[in-house]
């Protein structure tokens, strides 16, 4: 399991890989997603550089509640493929912490 602690500042967004994900094989990832920010609304997103550039979500992965929500998402790697993964803030304007365990 890999743990990811972030801050979405500013810009609204925080990128979670620096290089596209590349696999083809079939191998399912356990991802559990969780704001610890109060007043902020978070998405976890997989899509293009561009649609990270843009701010934009390109496939939302899991959504957030407020601090103490923990939400799971089990997808197939090989849908992730040639993308990129990052969180935006979608509610609220204040810098959001977050936590990312990928399993």
């Amino acid at each position: 399991m890999v743990t990811i602690t972030g801050n979405v500042g500013s810009t609204g967004k925080y990128l979670v890989t620096a290089i596209p994900v590349d696999t083809k094989t079939p191998a399912v990832m356990k991802i559990a997603f969780q704001n610890n920010t109060s007043g902020t609304n978070l998405a976890l997103c997989a899509g293009t550089t561009a649609n990270f550039a843009a701010g934009t979500v390109g496939t939302q992965l899991s959504d957030s509640g407020g601090p103490g929500f923990q939400f799971l998402t089990i997808i197939d790697v090989s849908q992730l493929n040639g993308q990129i993964i990052y969180v935006l803030r979608v509610v609220g304007s204040a810098v959001s912490n977050f936590t990312i365990n990928i399993e």
